[in-house]
């Protein structure tokens, strides 16, 4: 089922945690009821898939590990970890660090819809 399903694509530049609560949640509600699913960790968004930053968004980096073990997509931006000093050996395991070729490919997916937070 899930492969008929309109993909979505959530851009998550904030790293308020409201904010990132609510991307994670609709995007995993989403997926469960059978949209394929990527999260894009942009900007700010970057903070959050750093284990360094384990406490303070220990919510969100469950819901993500969660997510990634049902089969959605995290990538996050290797611009906006540089300069925010996000360490690829410091991110959560299963995140996939972003390139044109794999952003670009789930962005431009046929039909995918978007959302921002």
């Amino acid at each position: 089922m899930q492969g008929t399903q309109i993909p979505l694509f959530v851009n998550l530049t904030s790293d308020d945690s409201h904010r990132a609560n609510m991307a994670i949640t609709f995007g995993g509600n989403q997926h469960d009821r059978g949209h394929p699913l990527t999260i894009f960790l942009n900007d700010k968004g970057v903070l959050i898939g750093s284990k360094a930053n384990s406490t303070k968004f220990a919510e969100q980096q469950k819901a993500l590990s969660e997510l990634i073990s049902k089969g959605a997509t995290v990538l996050i931006c290797p611009m906006c970890m540089k300069h925010f000093g996000v360490k690829a050996s410091d991110l959560l395991p299963g995140l996939k660090v972003g390139k044109p070729e794999l952003t670009g490919g789930a962005l431009f997916k046929d039909n995918t819809k978007t959302l921002t937070w």
